[in-house]
């Protein structure tokens, strides 16, 4: 029986090969027709046999293309016409944007080893592309995704070019960035002021820089990098001094997967990451002979290191002859800023960190720095999500079409979120929202999803903090405003990625929320749901003289946790003996702060726990990046993996709340450090009795709301120990656990909880 019918395809199905795919399969099949983009996705005609057409809608449904991700599928019976062959027709703006756009992909085998080949016409280029891999979100300026709506539409393909762009048969075959040397972008070196530096070829001077222990700014996919070769001492204290960057690790790039094994301790789901067409960096323990590859000021005073490979085709031809194997690849910024993109800009920020700039004319649309994961409690997960995964969804619960919803995270790793249909669509990292160029990137985050989603808002979701920028910013807009509690929308986040409405036992822990009673949180637990929570334990409060300002000394944190702990003349003694870098008169101010009640909020943050512990382990007295003491204390635990003591701190009530009693670990730790425990051990002593207690405290709530599924975030859950203790403590109590896997736990990932706590009120309203 011969039948037609018009099937549309919606999701990730555009600059992924989908229309080459769709042509040869409906070949194959004996199929009449054609395809073609839309605003939508992908419209597809087809006429021929039953059986056929049921082959065919089944084959696009379950074994799309491999960078494809097939979201929605509808097939409508049509009256067959008669004709006599397929073809690929022309795009059309026509309908409601339902298209998702790819991210940019790693450089793909086929294309790398034409890259490589003396013989191919691309051998050398680039910007060497395909429909499987290259950039796609970066130079998208509209859809439908084609060259005319791309930054790509400033080159005119060559003959070969076009021919290959045209051919249904060849894996070029509408691949937006093709290009070759003839019609391609150009590199060029420069020096710091943007003028040309003679030289037979770029790339090779590039190279030879390198070598001589130069620092250059290297243009990629979504932005600069600061590069130099990474065992070379003298080159990375030189970026050090440059960027005013004193500790904070450098991520570095390995010419391959076994140079990185030479690294890091690389398991073998660490490999398929690091692989990945996405080439995130990857956060891995530093190998025991780190020392013969990579110098010591890479990442100083830390445990870890972050690896990736080469992901741009810049990338290999800047290994492929170079003697350094490994080199430090460090966003192109000051710190916490967004990465440089734009040329003259570049020049501007970065003129006076780099000695030569390897650029090149490919306008970049959208900055998008490197997502940086790690494997954590069995499964991948984000630290910071954007290049290779922005803007990918996560599906809701629930329709959003009556009233899309914009989410505007909260104020620090800023990233906004906007709903279409009941997808979620969180932009790429932003960075902290302080910094000026991190703003413009919001505003400039925000344009691009309504555009590319063609979605105008109908409500706000933003942080109960008023003095946040995102807070100000939504309640400026004329819109709805729905305003979502800090730590219920980290847990509302993880309810988001399992498709569940709770109610659950939230735990969430980070370094500062505002609190609905107007106080300092951070160390919360909540019984709550999509739509509201209740606020049921948390860690003993205690005063933080400075209030924000704390949260750059621990040493200021750890002598408010000796005062708790032994009361205020002892700590004093203590303190003389375990803060050394905290001077008397500090002591004084602080304890004076604390009597008179003046800037001294009281506080339950996890974070700052961490920091006192740090400091009173003699690891840490002064935050010089965010979340150092954390990190340094966790590394330190990491190399006593076989210690599993604990300290004692038994639960309390008050106020109706269980009181997870922080100053009783910190007791024990100060007894061990007296009797000459190492840090290390109470390092890890600490991290194993806070697993145990946050467990306990789940327990009793359980015991009072028969509740049995736990829901973990916020951005101490960044900590793999401290994740992978609770996550495996909890399941042998019998308790379900969710936690964060498609957006980070900390704030990235915090707009996806406002948008699902947005979504839940307002379908309720």
């Amino acid at each position: 029986m011969i039948r037609r019918a018009r099937v549309e395809v919606q999701g990730v199905v555009q600059g992924v090969g989908f229309r080459p795919f769709v042509y040869g399969l409906a070949n194959r099949l004996g199929l009449v027709g054609h395809v073609f983009n839309d605003a939508a996705g992908v419209s597809i005609e087809v006429e021929g046999e039953d059986s056929s057409i049921e082959a065919f809608v089944h084959a696009l449904r379950d074994i799309p293309p491999p960078m494809a991700r097939v979201q929605a599928l509808r097939s409508v019976d049509m009256e067959p016409v008669g004709e006599t062959r397929f073809s690929i027709v022309e795009s059309t703006t026509r309908g409601t944007a339902r298209v998702v756009v790819s991210p940019d992909l790693a450089v793909c085998p086929d294309c790398l080893a034409e890259l490589q080949d003396p013989k191919n016409r691309r051998h050398g280029h680039a910007f060497i592309n395909c429909t499987n891999c290259g950039p796609r979100y970066t130079i998208i300026e509209n859809v439908p995704y084609d060259r005319a709506r791309t930054t790509m539409a400033e080159f005119d393909m060559c003959p070969q070019c076009g021919a290959e762009y045209a051919d249904p048969g060849n894996r070029r075959f509408h691949a937006e960035a093709t290009c070759c040397p003839e019609c391609g972008p150009r590199l060029d070196i420069t020096d710091p002021h943007g003028r040309s530096i003679a030289c037979d070829d770029p790339m090779r001077e590039a190279v030879r820089r390198l070598e001589a222990g130069q620092i250059l700014a290297i243009k990629g996919i979504g932005g600069f990098h600061l590069a130099c070769d990474a065992s070379n001492k003298r080159a990375v204290q030189e970026l050090r001094r440059r960027k005013r960057r004193d500790l904070k690790p450098f991520a570095v790039m390995t010419v391959s997967l076994a140079e990185a094994m030479r690294v890091g301790v690389i398991a073998a789901e660490t490999g398929r990451l690091l692989e990945s067409p996405e080439r995130p960096i990857v956060l891995v323990r530093k190998h025991p002979r780190l020392g013969e590859q990579v110098a010591g000021e890479v990442a100083p005073r830390n445990a870890r290191i972050g690896i990736m490979l080469p992901y741009t085709p810049i990338h290999h031809m800047l290994f492929a002859d170079s003697t350094p194997r490994v080199l430090v690849m460090t966003s192109g910024n000051a710190s916490d800023e967004s990465i440089a993109h734009e040329n003259d800009d570049a020049y501007k920020r970065l003129g006076e960190l780099a000695d030569a700039f390897l650029i090149h004319d490919r306008r970049i649309r959208t900055r998008t720095d490197d997502s940086v994961m790690q494997v954590a409690a069995g499964a991948p997960r984000y630290l910071r999500r954007s290049r290779g995964h922005a803007p990918f969804p996560v599906t809701l619960n629930r329709d959003t079409s009556a009233q899309e919803i914009l989410a505007v995270g909260a104020e620090l790793n800023g990233a906004a979120c906007l709903t279409r249909a009941g997808q979620a669509y969180i932009s790429h990292h932003l960075g902290d929202l302080d910094h000026l160029a991190a703003w413009e990137a919001f505003h400039q985050a925000v344009e691009t999803l309504c555009r590319m989603l063609d979605v105008i808002p109908a409500a706000v979701a933003c942080d109960l903090h008023p003095a946040y920028a995102t807070t100000r910013h939504a309640r400026g807009l004329s819109l709805p405003v729905v305003a979502v509690q800090h730590h219920h929308a980290h847990i509302a986040s993880v309810l988001a990625e399992a498709g569940r409405d709770g109610p659950v036992i939230g735990v969430s822990f980070d370094g500062y929320g505002w609190g609905d009673d107007g106080n300092a949180w951070g160390g919360e637990f909540l019984v709550c749901d999509l739509a509201d929570y209740r606020r049921v334990g948390c860690i003993a409060p205690v005063p933080l003289p400075g209030g924000d300002a704390a949260a750059k000394r621990p040493a200021r944190t750890g002598y408010v946790m000796l005062r708790e702990a032994f009361g205020a003349e002892e700590a004093a003694l203590l303190a003389a003996r375990l803060l050394p870098g905290l001077a008397a008169e500090e002591r004084r101010v602080i304890d004076d702060m604390i009597k008179k009640g003046v800037n001294c909020p009281s506080s339950t943050s996890a974070g700052r726990l961490f920091d006192a512990a740090a400091a009173l382990c003699g690891l840490c007295d002064a935050n010089l990046y965010h979340a150092q003491a954390p990190m340094e204390l966790e590394g330190a635990a990491w190399t006593q993996e076989n210690e599993h003591g604990y300290y004692a701190a038994e639960l309390s009530e008050r106020g109706g709340l269980i009181h997870l009693p922080g100053a009783e670990i910190i007791r024990g730790i100060v007894n061990d450090r007296l009797t000459g425990v190492p840090a290390a051990v109470c390092a890890a002593r600490f991290h194993n009795s806070l697993a145990r207690s946050a467990v306990e405290t789940c327990i009793a709530i359980r015991n009072n709301t028969g509740l049995s599924t736990v829901a973990l975030s916020g951005g101490v859950f960044a900590n793999a120990w401290l994740l992978e203790q609770m996550n495996g403590m909890l399941e042998e109590r019998g308790f379900e656990v969710l936690t964060n896997t498609v957006v980070p736990p900390g704030d990235g990932g915090i707009s996806l909880g406002q948008a699902a706590v947005a979504a839940r009120r307002l379908s309720c309203a």
